[in-house]
């Protein structure tokens, strides 16, 4: 068996913010994602959101993990690290 073939899944901790869109013709506002930072820990990523929540600009904002085969470049379901303010439901894939 090579490296290729045993390689471990490869971590990504992210924090993402949304920012809230102005009401549609529907009427409904909603959010988008205004930015986004990977960082090398859960600790860090968690840190950042809860930064970032804090600005009058930001809506909301996740910090999560997701895990990526690194020979099929697959990214599984985001586990939940913190969600503060307004954020997306999340009801998977």
């Amino acid at each position: 068996m090579t490296n290729a073939e045993c390689s471990p899944e490869k971590i990504h901790y992210i924090c993402q913010t949304y920012v809230e869109t102005k009401a549609g013709r529907d009427g409904q506002a909603g959010l988008k994602i205004a930015k986004q930072f990977e960082y090398s820990t859960a600790s860090e990523a968690q840190n950042r959101a809860e930064r970032e929540a804090q600005s009058s600009e930001c809506a909301g904002a996740d910090a999560y993990m997701v895990a990526e085969d690194p020979t099929s470049g697959e990214v599984g379901d985001p586990s939940f690290l913190v969600r503060l303010g307004n954020v997306p439901e999340f009801d998977g894939y």
